[in-house]
């Protein structure tokens, strides 16, 4: 099923059904069709891209697919079968749609209604004054997606990025803006600060440091600079010699806004 989806994606005929509003840059959702097995995709043109500053180099759409090729080398956390390919306004990043529940993963809730296995990352007050958190569910697929986040400094993990799929799995999406060489992990999951990784977690993130240095260090190379390939190998460096989940850093704000 997952080598059908990705050839689906890779190979199948684009067709543009509408225009996804909420996202910052044009973001297309589209049917994909290929020897008669049909499905659908998201699809980020290159050329609707809004320039930053602060990602002078590449493009976001190579980014997102440079996260994707890290996520699967390691096995680390879930993201949908994602590939950068010509589609029909030009070369862009193409995704797998998927099927989500109604479950929430990441909320902002009185302290009193907060499930017992969730983890609080904010204590604040609503727009009455009464006490809120933001917190998220302790899932292992979510705690993957923490781990990968520190390693490709996910500058722009919102909670609507954490997806419930309906096959069971947690997916990450929207990672166009990962992967800089300076320190900028902007993320709603930190409820995991100061605990030990796993040894499923660590083994996965041996795995991708040894592929840094081979062949996905080499295919990264035609997303990414080789500054930033190197910064992703010493950030995996770091996470695997400190061996816990880090505090966020002072120099930079912690928590993407909007949260959602």
């Amino acid at each position: 099923m997952a080598e059908t989806s990705r050839e689906l994606v890779t190979r199948g005929k684009i067709d543009v059904e509408g225009r996804l509003v909420d996202a910052s840059n044009v973001t297309l959702f589209c049917k994909v069709e290929l020897d008669g097995v049909t499905g659908n995709v998201v699809y980020k043109p290159v050329s609707g891209e809004r320039p930053l500053w602060d990602f002078p180099d590449g493009t976001l759409a190579g980014r997102e697919v440079a996260t994707a090729m890290v996520s699967e080398a390691a096995g680390l956390g879930a993201i949908p079968p994602t590939v950068l390919r010509d589609g029909p306004f030009g070369p862009g990043m193409v995704q797998l749609w998927i099927e989500t529940t109604e479950e929430e993963l990441v909320d902002v809730r009185s302290p009193e209604s907060l499930p017992e296995d969730w983890r609080v990352v904010l204590h604040a007050h609503d727009r009455d004054g009464e006490p809120a958190v933001l917190a998220h569910a302790d899932r292992p697929g979510m705690r993957e997606l923490a781990v990968l986040d520190i390693v490709v400094n996910n500058t722009d993990r919102k909670g609507g990025h954490v997806l419930a799929g309906a096959d069971g799995r947690i997916y990450g999406v929207d990672h166009g803006i990962c992967l800089h060489t300076d320190p900028k992990l902007r993320t709603v999951l930190w409820g995991w600060i100061g605990e030990p990784l796993t040894e499923t977690e660590t083994g996965k993130l041996r795995c991708l440091r040894e592929q840094i240095d081979g062949e996905l260090g080499e295919a990264l190379s035609e997303h990414l600079t080789g500054f930033e390939i190197r910064a992703l190998a010493e950030r995996a460096d770091l996470l695997l010699a400190e061996g816990v989940f880090p505090e966020p850093g002072d120099d930079w704000r912690a928590i993407p806004w909007p949260l959602f």
